[in-house]
């Protein structure tokens, strides 16, 4: 883990290359997969977060838009109960895609009705762009084989998988609960 150490005149120093670096270069470093740990020079105390934050900030400046306002907001309701917050933005991706489905159907069906595509043009389009979990099921319908390797191939985690995380997570706050109130 790479320590970036925090003076009072809130220059960041990096320990490890031994010069100071600026709130960019700490986003670069974790773009690159490396942990950081920033503390408080004087005080020692985890400052990570905080600086954290900062990074967020600024891209946020540099790019409008860089987060939406829904993770804007739903980040500041969360408070303290980020694990509580994470359990439920597991199904976030899921829900994103259905949504992005029902967009691309409404604007398929638009078109048709339109006139601007055919049916059978439209039924090609809906075809290639929905996800396969959206899609109409075929008269025998897929076999669980079918749907697990689509599950596996898109990425999406099964139910199971979801049970499994969320369990890990309760078992990780209760620990972080216990350790609190010691």
């Amino acid at each position: 883990m790479r320590l970036i150490k925090r003076y009072p005149n809130r220059k960041l120093y990096d320990t490890e290359a031994k010069q100071y670096i600026t709130l960019e270069g700490i986003a670069r470093l974790i773009r690159q997969g490396t942990e950081v740990q920033v503390v408080d020079h004087a005080t020692d105390e985890d400052v990570t977060a905080l600086v954290l934050t900062q990074v967020i900030a600024g891209q946020e400046k540099q790019q409008a838009g860089f987060l939406p306002q829904a993770v804007l907001a739903g980040l500041i309701r969360a408070g303290g109960d980020t694990l509580g917050t994470l359990r439920r933005s597991l199904t976030l991706p899921l829900d994103l895609l259905r949504l992005i489905d029902e967009e691309i159907e409404r604007r398929v069906l638009a078109l048709v009705s339109r006139g601007e595509l055919a049916g059978e043009e439209g039924r090609r389009w809906r075809e290639m762009l929905l996800a396969p979990s959206y899609r109409a099921p075929d008269a025998s319908g897929p076999g669980e084989s079918d749907l697990e390797r689509l599950l596996v191939e898109y990425g999406i985690p099964t139910r199971d998988d979801l049970q499994r995380l969320s369990e890990q997570l309760a078992a990780l706050e209760a620990k972080l609960d216990s350790l609190r109130r010691a």
